[in-house]
This record gives C-alpha cells, structure tokens and sequence, in this order.
C-alpha cells in the first residue's frame, strides 16, 4: 500500500511507495480504527438494532449472488402499489473508502423515499485497505447492475445514483463504467462533498478550505478536523502505482461526454473538499474554473439554516451542472454526527439545512432527469 506525494504538476501524479516508517503507522490506524474503534460500535449498533429494531429502517434488506457478502438497503414509499415503476435513487454511503456502513444513511434514504414517492436502494462496498481501489467501485457496479434487472423491485425505468464524501466520488466513478452506462438507465449523478481530485495534496485542500471562526463550537475550529485522516485514507484505498490522473480516481479528469448529463454537486463550505468540488462543477458546467487558492463561499457568517441560492458562489445551474454550496456548515452535515461533534447549535443548523437540500435535491431529480416518472 502507498499513499500519494505527488503534486498537482506533476505530469504523470503516480501513486509513490512511502517510507516503512509512515506505512505502518498508517497501517496501524487503519487497524484501529476498524477493529477497535468503528468495529465494536458498528458490531453493538447491529446487535441493538437486531433485539429492537429501530423505528426508520429499510423495508428490505438482500443480497445478490454477485456480492454475497454485502447486502443492500432497499427503501419503498407509502402506499406504494406493487408493479408500478418508481424513480429510483441509489446511494453510497462515505467513510473514506475505509469506514461507514449503509445503515449510516438510513434516516435520510427513507425521508426522500417517502417525501418524493422513490425507490430508494443503499448500495455497498467492501472497506480499503483490504479492498482497494478499483474494489469499491468494482462492488457498487455489480450491484447497481444486479438492482437494476431485480423482478422483484418494483419497475426501474430511470435512475441517479448519489453518494457522500467517497460515496460522492464512486458514484461519479461508477457512472463511468461502460456496462452502466449500456443500460442507459442511469440519468443522473448526484455527489454531496465528494473527493473529486487525488492529484492535490492534503495541506492544498485544507488551505483551500473556508474558515469562520465567528460561529464558534466545532465550526469555528481553524483547522480542518477531517483532514488529519487524509493521509491514512489515501494510503488505504489507492495500491502504489495508481495514476491519480485516472477517472475511476478522480472524477475531475473524467471527459465530460463520460459522465450522465445532469450531474448536481452539493459541496459544504466548511469542508476542505468543497473547493475540488468546485471546480469541477465548474469545469463540467463550461464556466470559468477557480484557481486553487481561490476559496468558496464568502466570510460572512450567512445565518441559522439559511441557504443561498441568489449568489453564483453558492448557487447556479448550467449546461446540465448543478452547483450548491451549502452555508456555514461542515462535511457530513446531513449525516448522523451529532454523537461525535457535540455541538447542539451546529446540529440545529444542519438538521434545517439538510430537510432543505433532500427537498432541493429531490425536485431537481423529478422535474427533471427522472421527470418521466417522479412526483414532487
């Protein structure tokens, strides 16, 4: 395993071999964080959820012989009626390509299958380091391919897939794939804070990122706490000799003729991924491209679950493209974070914020690449 050190001028962004030293440091993170750490958590969780099952959880949950051993989440709207074709939303779930589960992204799959009457899946992966890159994206292709022929779901016509943070960036990946791309079901993407380029170093992006020390709590941090797991993530999921200019790496690359025509990015502004994110909205959308010191949104604090939507630094659509940056808030706002931020008006903020951006989300999808079939 390697970890990149190449800069963005590099002309081939090779994935180098690290010093022993750093590899089993990183190695051994890795480990805890897996075994020791999210492991036992996500073990109890199961086990909870098994004795009591929660009040949100998916209608189905199956496996398919392609991916036994990862089993996807299915969510169906009220008083759906069987057979009828609905407009499906895959998801991905994120965690550096190294952590999280499906079942993190349960009260927001099940929210926009029941506010906008959709068939909602939650597609899986098997975890880096022991599955690297191409395996994640290798696993969602079979499945999504695999839920897309299912008898036994209700109709599938048209569809988009959405991930966060490295959900975000298989989802671009993914969508790329010839034999996805042949069924020509897939309309549109949608990644929320996704990694879009590996070719940049960590300290890049979080110079890139916006800081708004006013707001205090977790958000008025001035360092970014995500970026200290870069390092560790980027080892875990990219072999040595990966090029990071490649697609399947980073989307940023991936001709625009490659990719479905409506793509909608969702970034945070107080995430060190927001600016990559950026630029590629930019790029795919045949606007000006910022330069990498130009930071996105704007210093003042905008207010309690307030969006933008008047001012082309945190809003616009052309050309297909989609872009939202959403105000004053950090990567994984729309998650379930609460438990590891503890920052009850950071929480507030984000749970007005995320109801706004599924509704946003939703009405674009069905008005628009999936208008066909969706209602609103």
């Amino acid at each position: 395993m390697a970890e990149s050190t190449t800069q963005a001028s590099s002309p081939s962004a090779i994935v180098q071999q690290r010093p022993l030293l750093n590899r089993l440091k990183y190695g051994a993170i890795a480990f805890a964080l897996q075994n020791l750490l999210v492991g036992p958590v996500l073990f109890f969780r199961d086990v909870k959820d098994y004795l009591k099952p929660p009040a949100i959880r998916p209608d189905i949950i199956k496996t398919y012989p392609c991916r036994k051993h990862l089993p996807v989440r299915i969510f169906l709207p009220p008083s759906h009626t069987a057979g009828t074709p609905l407009p499906a939303l895959f998801t991905i779930h994120g965690g550096g390509f190294m952590l999280g589960s499906p079942n993190d992204n349960d009260t927001w799959n099940a929210a926009f299958a029941a506010q906008h009457h959709a068939l909602v899946i939650a597609l899986n992966y098997a975890k880096a380091p022991a599955n690297p890159y191409p395996g994640p994206t290798d696993d969602v292709e079979a499945l999504l391919l695999a839920a897309l022929v299912d008898s036994s779901l209700p109709p599938i016509r048209a569809a988009a897939l959405l991930g966060w943070s490295a959900g975000g960036n298989l989802s671009l990946t993914v969508a790329q794939r010839p034999a996805v791309r042949a069924t020509g079901k897939i309309k549109a993407v949608v990644p929320l804070y996704p990694v879009v380029d590996f070719t940049l170093p960590w300290e890049v992006k979080t110079a890139s990122r916006r800081y708004k020390q006013a707001l205090g709590g977790y958000r008025g941090k001035g360092r970014d706490v995500v970026g200290g797991m870069g390092a560790v993530f980027n080892w875990a999921y990219l072999p040595l000799g990966t090029d990071l200019r490649d697609p399947g790496v980073s989307a940023l690359f991936a001709p625009r003729e490659s990719l479905p025509d409506h793509i909608f990015i969702l970034a945070a502004e107080l995430d060190m991924l927001a600016q990559e994110a950026w630029r590629a909205a930019c790029l795919w959308g045949n606007k000006q491209v910022p330069g990498l010191a130009e930071v996105p949104g704007k210093e003042e604090v905008v207010g309690k679950g307030e969006l933008v939507l008047d001012d082309e630094r945190f809003g616009w659509e052309e050309k297909g493209i989609r872009w939202l940056l959403v105000p004053d808030t950090v990567h994984g706002f729309d998650q379930n974070i609460g438990s590891v931020v503890r920052d009850e008006v950071l929480m507030e903020d984000a749970r007005i914020k995320t109801e706004k951006t599924r509704g946003i989300i939703g009405q674009w999808l069905l008005q628009g690449p999936l208008k066909e079939l969706g209602t609103v």
